[in-house]
Order: C-alpha cells, then structure tokens, then sequence
C-alpha cells in the first residue's frame, strides 16, 4: 500500500503563521483510490510557535493556544476571520483595512519531523505537486506548512493590481485544498477525457477516449487491468470496457481507453440548450484483482473554435455555431474565500443577467467553479494575469514597479503551474478558451512552453496569447482581441459611433476583452454597511476626492471625477446623498445597458462586435465601482440595465443613427414580430405612436426601423418606449428611455486607454420637475411547488404622467435586503396609465417574513416616494393573512412610521426636504399565503449564509446586533499579536 500527498497551489505567503492541522484525530483515507481534503488547520505566529519545524510537526504538539479553523483551506486573512481573530464587516468598514500591513508565497512542507518539500520545490500559487510520503506516513500523523512572505512582482501569486487595495497577507495562506490520497502499486492521474463529435450533432456517434498517467511505483513490471466506465448524466446503464497494460518498473505510462457513444447528448450554453454530463471513470486493478487506483471525472460532448476575420477580430463558435460572447470579468473574495452556495448563487445572477461567458484573469479559482458553470451552462474563459511576475517581460513597460524578468527556474515554476491548471480544467465542457496572457503575451520560449503543457494535457479549446492586440508570438498567431478601453464613464452614444475605427477604441465592433463606463454603485442600503457618515458625505459633497473604496491610492481609479464630473453636468447637482445615490442607480442603468444593446445590435454589422467581456462582474470587497452586483449581492441600478441590453431576444435604441435594432440571440426563435414604438413627453403626451411588422432570425441583429422623424422634434427630454411581441402578441421585450435634446459629444481624438472625454453633455434636468405620479402595486404569490420563492408584481401608473424610475425592493424583517433574488425587471419607467408585470424568485431558504419595498421617481424625483407591503404580516395555523396598505399621508422632510396593525408604509431611508406636501401611494394588496419556509433546488443553505455580509460574517459568540453595531462603531477589534511582529506563516495537520 501506498499513500501520497498532494499539495494543491499552496500559496503560501507570508506573515508567520505555523498552520498545523486541528488537534482531533481523523483517518481521512484507508483504502486505495480514496482522496481527502485535509479538513481543518491550527495557526500560530512563528514568533510564538517557534521555527523548528521538525519538531512541530511530530504528533502531541499542544496547540491549544493557537487560532482553530474549521475549513480545508484559508488565506492567513481568511483563517484568522474564520477563527474569530478579525471580523470582515469591521475590516471592510470605512477605511479600517488600510490599517493593517503586507505579507505572502513560498513553502516548506514538514511530515512527521521530516521535510517533504522546501521553499525552492514548492513556489508559486497554482505549483500543485504530488509528494510521496508512504516512508514518512504512520498510523498518528502531524503535517506542517510554513509559508513566507512574497511579492506580487517577485513571485507567481495572485495579484490585484488597481482591482481593490491589496489585502493584508497579499494571499497568504492554503487556498486550495492538500489532500491525502491512498493507492496501491500503481497510481493514477488526473483523468483526460477526449471526444470527437459526429454530424449532425447529436444524431451521429461520438468517438470517446479516458486518459490517464499510471505510474507503475514498484521496482518490478507490473500486468494491470485498465477499465473504463461512462455513464450519463440522466443515468441509464453505463458503457464499460477494459483493457490489459504491462507497466515497466518505477515507469510513467499513459492510459488510452477508446470507445463510442453512439448517440450522444450534445453540452450547450444555457441559451442555446441543455448540460447533459457524463460520469467517468478509469480505474486499475493488479492481477488479484484489487482496486489500485482511480481517475473519476464528469465532461459533456461540445466542440469550441476560434478564428480571426478580415478584421483582425476573433470570433468564436460554440458546437459549430458562431458565438457572440456576452459576459464580465470575474473577481474573487479579497481574501480568497471560497463559498460553493454563494458561487451557486453567482452563476444563477450570471445566467438571469443574459450572460454566456465570465472571463477570470488570474484568478483561477476552486475546482468547484467549474463544476457549478458546467451545471448551469456558462462558459469560462480563465488565464493569467496583468501588471505583475506574470508579465515580468523585456518588452513590458506598464508594471508599476521594476521587476526582474523572468531567469531559467521562472520557466520551470510557470511551466509546472500551466499543467496543474490545464489538469484540473480539461474535462470541463464550460472552458470556451485559456489566454496565456493578459496584457502582453509571452516570450518565444514560454509561449510554446504553455502551449505544448496545454497539448500534452489534451486541451480542448482555444488557446490565444493575450487579451490584446499589442503583439503575439508565433505558435498561437493574432489574439484578435481588444483592450483598449474604456474603464471609467462613458455616454451611452460611445457605443454605437463605430467609425472612424482607428480611433474609436472600445466601440461595439471586435471583441473586447475587458471594458466598461467604470458604474457600479451599491444602492443605499448596502453603502451604509462599509462606509462611515463621513464617507457617505463625501460621495456627494466632495466628487473629486480619493476614496478607500475605489482602486489603490496611487492608481488613476482612487476617485470618482469622471464619473461625476457627468452626473452633476447631466442631472444637476445633488442635494443630499439618498438623490446622489438615485442619480447614481440612473447613471448606471443608462450605461450598462447601453454597451451590451451597442455589441448585441452590431453583432451583423460590416465589422461585428464579436464579444464583449464587462469590466467587471463582482468586487473582491464592497466596492464603489466595477460591479455589477455589489459585494453584498444586492443588485440595483447597473445590475438591471445589464439584464435589459441582454436579453435573449429583443429590441434597442441606436443613439447614434436614431434607429430601432431587433437582436435574436437564440439559436430557435424566428419569424413575425412587431414592434411598438410610442413616444411621450415629460407632462404625458404622446408625441409619437407606431407599430412596425419585422420578421426575426436566430442568431442575428439588424436594424429594423428609423427614429429620426419621431425625435426631431423633441425641444426636451422625452421618454421613447419600444415594446416587442412575437406572432401571438406575447410581449418578449420591453424596453424605455429617456432621450435629451441631442447627445452627449465626445473628444475622440483626445481618447486615452481608459477614457473618452465628453466636451459637451446631455441635459436632463427637465427630469427634476415632473409632475406628480400615483403608482399602485399589487403581489400574488405563486402556487404549487414549481412557483416557491416566486412572487409576481403588478405595477400600474393611475396619473396622466409618466412614473419615472420605479424601484422594487424585497426586505426581511429587520429591514434588511433579501439576498439573493432576481426581478423579471427593475427600475422601470412607466407611461401614463400604463400597468406592468413583473416577477421576482428568491433563491435562498428565507425564514423571515418578507417586505416590499416601492420607490419611484416622480413630483421632484430628487426625492423619490416610496411604501411598503409585508407579505404576511401575520400567521395562525399555519395561514399568513392577507396585508394591506391604505393611503398614506407623506408631510414634508417627514416619514410616516410603519405600524404593526395596519401595515402603513414608509421608506425613512429616503427622507428628504424635496418632499412634496401630500401623495397617495394605493396599496400593496396580499392575494395568497407567503411559504414560510422555501426550498431551492441546489441551494439548501439560507440566504444569510450564501451572501448577507453581516449575518455571515459574525464574529464567534456574536449576535447580528452585536456585530452590526461592531461595525458602525468601525473598531478594530484589539488583538494580541499584531500583523506587524508575524514574519512567517506555518499551518499544521494532525
């Protein structure tokens, strides 16, 4: 029998922590083919523990007094979090992270008093490596990690550049699981799964090979059986064959297994179809017929390729059809935290987006990501990263500090890192590319380096230099990808003004690798979880200043000018922070939906825009841009604009050419549509009304009709509503603007890599003065199990003026934001009369009774109105009654309390002097009982532990007011040892 242990991406980096694992005993494998993960880990400044490590790692060590946690993995930050040490709302609040210091990435690896590996073996964050310690293990076993410090710059970590501010250990930590594996005399590894798919799809066999490593560990030949097994996903009887191999001594062989599947179930992207998986497995067993070792896996049949155009532009195709990449960059929790029913979570927010792809750059993440996006159909593309030892070429004049190019033994460690990466991701149908670069592409000896470890690993998809077109190396030829910008506000037009294309940048031709207007501010409620009252004020008295929860203060995203510069010249000068915040969720809705309505209609244009990965999807810590759901998972303004310009099917504004496009993102709806296009001013009258017949294809934009004579006339702003239908009437899309006298003008020829400056704004100012709008809200919920969690709205505007802006918003009890759930729609405008529809579905297990929260924009929409319904407000045998609002009387700079009896509404949050003397909100009327209890298939945890930051985060023996009132005290709590006396950083496994 033999045992190994294999240390996966231990980044370990610095601050001194002796990591040893918890005292109580486990047997985590005792029989061959059993893999775990160690479970848990003890930790201890090494200036308390001490640097004999031989001696550490003996068993009967007394940790009692070190820090104990409970998790199989854990940066030194989020070991210390998870133990009680720090608590995340107390560090996230205000500026207080900024009080800490630096630390990170190199290793030794001690086992029973004995070395397995050193500083100079085991480097690099993705350098997994499997070490033999059958001599060294016994029946009692203690191992010890001691980790030191690294930088960014001088060692192959996992970097933030101008992401977030750097967290205070720069990664230290186990990140990835180490685990034990048992197996006999042969070992096997990772498992290879290679397919070649006949047409037409589906309906023609697919051939199948399982591969994978024996090493044969005896010092003599050895005759094994090699079976493999491949089972679908929807069960059934699994395929099964094997085959005799002679292995030589102390050899490395590589296992073939073919066959044929002789019908396969076709793998798609959620909006294109169905992600059947299949089961694999490839096992060896000895001659009397004992099992060695095995190698089991899922994947799914599905071809990717890439090509570049004329245009020096790539296009990808997904199962022969081109593929119009639609997605954002991903980013990690800043303490590398992993949460697989967050993820979950993530991935359902990703796909009710209209998202096909995320891109992670650097941040290669858990094995569980992959698995999750497999399941729910979202493709990945995953790579290295920018600005740090990664890209350390000669050629490189972008990193902020001198670094050391790379010497022979870099070569080794970024070698050994690809093949662990390219071993972990093989069999995963989601991998749409890997891009061995970022912003510049690697030299001519690691480029074919990357290239024949991805070949040699089987990979199955794309490979491409970088994520620009700076230069590229030979082996891989053109990326056929942009990074040119921008990455902070832009005006919806920048979109769609394509030509020139010399000096357009990121307009919506080519793929762009990561791009944005720089949006993404969290609603209110959220801001106040991490920023102190005098941050708040400073968000809308002082618009030029750095903030902490921006980008580091040396980079050129510290502050929000640009951003604001547009919002005080577009909307006028804020007057209190809640009209800040409303102006902000506008701003935001406005531009993300503009970039993805500009890439989906010009995905047929003489140029097509190919793809566009957003910049970015999530923050690493509650952050002030670049997400499109904030750090609490609450989505708002951004968020919904983001869902609005990218539906599946659909029709969207040209600002540019004054046109209507009709946008078919499926691969199955066509034929007859209609498109109503109705226009009206800001007192209610319409100005312009017609319905145009058009006809749809899959797969496909085009512009369908001409808006120029329907706003020509316009001497303010108005608001332009284009409604789709297909052939029964059904509406698919519906979709309003408003729309400014004449648009936002922009200096193209001043542009630089991460802004186009305007020199003249839009005016929508007129906006502050509409008149007065009665909205009316009515919840049903739904029956039968298909419909838990789900809860329709109707929305109905009683006034001849439009209701500008009207915001739905679900809390518990307490007042909290419901997280995490997804709307039909969101912050939607509506026209005079005119009733609405919408939907919401919690995904989480929510045990508190719920409240709707309605705020709309109208008679000075500065201070927007809103009331509130408890849906169910009481229960007696198991029956929540019925609630109502009645009429409420708002008085000016005045909020009426919330009564228990009566269910009256108020929304203090937004008080303000702007108020308007007296304004009705009708009724939210309960029509059916709200499930107390709700299940989510696939997400069994509760909503407070998949995403509500306070809740989730607690310190031990700590209540949520206790914690909440931690934090708006925004006080470190006080610790013993501070991070400015740990050197070095140690784990340890008992």
């Amino acid at each position: 029998m033999r045992l190994t242990s294999t240390t996966i991406a231990l980044s370990l980096g610095a601050v001194g922590l002796n990591a040893a694992a918890a005292t109580k005993a486990t047997t985590l494998v005792s029989a061959p083919g059993q893999v775990a993960a160690v479970p848990a880990w003890d930790l201890q400044s090494s200036a308390k523990a001490g640097s004999d490590l031989a001696a550490l790692s003996k068993t009967g060590v007394d940790t009692s007094s070190w820090h104990h946690v409970n998790k199989s993995k854990c940066t030194l930050m989020g070991c210390l979090i998870e133990s009680g040490f720090y608590n995340d709302t107390e560090l996230f609040y205000s500026d207080n992270l900024s009080k800490t210091h630096g630390i990170t990435s190199r290793a030794d690896v001690f086992l029973n008093g004995k070395q397995v590996a050193d500083k100079s073996s085991q480097v690099g964050a993705y350098g997994g490596h499997t070490y033999d310690i059958t001599g060294l293990s016994s029946k009692a076993n203690a191992l010890v990690i001691r980790a030191y410090p690294t930088s960014y710059y001088y060692d192959f970590a996992i970097g933030w550049v101008d992401w977030n501010p750097w967290p205070a250990d720069n990664g230290t930590g186990v990140w990835r699981d180490v685990e034990i594996k048992q197996t006999g005399s042969v070992a096997l590894g990772p498992l290879r799964v290679v397919t070649q798919i006949g047409t037409p799809l589906g309906s023609k066999p697919a051939d199948v090979a399982l591969k994978a490593k024996a090493q044969n560990l005896e010092k003599t030949a050895v005759t094994v059986t090699a079976s493999g097994s491949i089972t679908p996903a929807a069960g059934g009887e699994p395929l099964t064959w094997s085959k005799t191999v002679t292995l030589p001594p102390l050899s490395t062989t590589d296992i073939v297994l073919t066959n044929t599947v002789k019908q396969p179930a076709i793998w798609w992207p959620k909006q294109w179809g169905d992600q059947p998986l299949y089961k694999a497995n490839l096992t060896i067993t000895t001659a009397d017929g004992a099992l060695s070792d095995s190698a089991p896996g899922s994947f799914g049949f599905r071809t990717v390729t890439s090509r570049v155009n004329e245009h020096n532009d790539t296009i990808f195709s997904v199962n022969g059809q081109p593929f119009q990449v639609l997605g954002a960059g991903y980013a990690p929790d800043m303490f590398l935290r992993w949460d697989t029913a967050k993820w979950e979570a993530e991935g359902r927010y990703i796909l009710d987006l209209g998202f096909n792809t995320i891109r992670l750059e650097g941040k290669n993440e858990q094995p569980q990501l992959y698995e999750v996006a497999d399941r729910l159909g979202i493709m990945i593309m995953p790579g290295w990263e920018c600005c740090d030892k990664w890209e350390a070429w000669s050629y490189n004049d972008n990193l902020a500090v001198p670094t050391p190019v790379w010497v022979d033994g870099d070569y080794v460690v970024a070698n050994a890192s690809m093949g662990h990466e390219a071993a972990m991701m093989q069999t995963h149908p989601s991998l749409l590319v890997y891009l061995t670069g970022s912003d510049y592409w690697p030299d001519d000896k690691a480029a074919p380096m990357y290239v024949n470890t991805l070949k040699g690993a089987d990979w199955q998809a794309p490979i491409i230099s970088s994520a620009s077109k700076r230069s590229y190396p030979a082996i891989t030829g053109p990326s056929g990808l942009k990074m040119d910008g921008p990455y902070d506000w832009v005006p919806p037009n920048y979109w769609f003004d394509t030509e020139p294309a010399a000096n357009r940048f990121g307009a919506a031709f080519g793929f762009g690798s990561e791009l944005g207007a720089g949006v993404g501010t969290p609603d209110l409620s959220s801001l106040k979880k991490f920023l102190s009252p005098a941050d708040l004020a400073d968000l809308w008295m002082s618009p030029n200043k750095s903030l902490f929860h921006m980008s580091p203060p040396t980079s050129d995203f510290r502050h929000r000018t640009i951003y604001n510069n547009a919002l005080w010249k577009r909307w006028g000068a804020p007057t209190s922070l809640e009209d800040y915040v409303v102006k902000a969720q506008i701003t935001d809705y406005e531009a993300t939906r503009a970039q993805y309505e500009g890439y989906s209609a010009m995905w047929n244009a003489k140029r097509p825009a190919t793809g566009l990965i957003y910049w970015m999807l999530t923050g690493a810590f509650p952050s002030l841009h670049w997400n499109i759901w904030d750090y609490y998972m609450h989505p708002a303004g951004g968020y919904f604009g983001t869902k609005v310009g990218s539906r599946l099917e659909h029709v969207a504004y040209d600002y540019v050419r004054k046109s209507v496009h009709l946008i078919n993102h499926s691969l199955d709806r066509k034929g007859a549509r209609k498109v109503q296009v109705e226009v009206v001013d800001t007192a209610g009258k319409t100005t312009y009304s017609n319905t145009v017949s058009v006809t749809t294809a899959p797969n496909t934009s085009k512009s369908v009709a001409s808006l120029t004579a329907a706003l020509s006339g316009n001497r303010d702003v108005v608001f332009l509503k284009l409604v789709l239908t297909d052939g029964k009437g059904v509406v698919v899309s519906r979709n309003v603007y408003w729309v400014a006298k004449g648009v936002d003008e922009l200096d193209w020829d001043g542009s630089d890599w991460y802004v186009t400056y305007v020199t003249k704004y839009s005016d929508y100012t007129a906006l502050n003065k509409l008149a007065a709008a009665n909205v009316s809200a009515t919840a049903v919920v739904g029956k039968g199990a298909a419909a838990r969690g789900e809860t329709t709205v109707t929305l109905e505007n009683l006034s001849s003026v439009p209701a500008f802006f009207v915001s739905l918003n679900l809390v518990d009890k307490a007042g909290g934001d419901v997280v995490p759930l997804t709307w039909s729609d969101n912050y939607v405008t509506l026209f005079p009369k005119e009733k609405l529809t919408v939907s919401l579905y919690m995904l989480s297990n929510l045990k508190l009774f719920p409240v709707l929260l309605v705020e709309y924009c109208s008679s000075n929409w500065l201070s927007c109105f809103g009331s509130t319904a408890r849906l169910g407000s009481s229960h007696e045998n198991n029956l929540i009654h019925r609630a109502e609002i009645r009429s409420t009387e708002w008085s000016a700079g005045n909020a009426t309390e919330q009564h228990n009896n009566g269910g009256r509404g108020r929304c203090a949050s937004l008080h303000s002097s702007q108020w308007g003397s007296r304004n009705e909100v009708v009724g939210i009327k309960l029509q059916r009982a709200w499930f107390e209890h709700i299940v989510l298939p696939h997400l069994e945890s509760s909503y407070s532990t998949i995403c509500n930051g306070p809740v989730r985060f607690l310190s031990r023996g700590k209540d949520s007011q206790a914690s909440q009132a931690a934090s708006e005290q925004h006080k470190l709590r006080q610790a013993s040892t501070s991070f400015g006396k740990l050197c070095q950083a140690s784990y340890r496994q008992l």
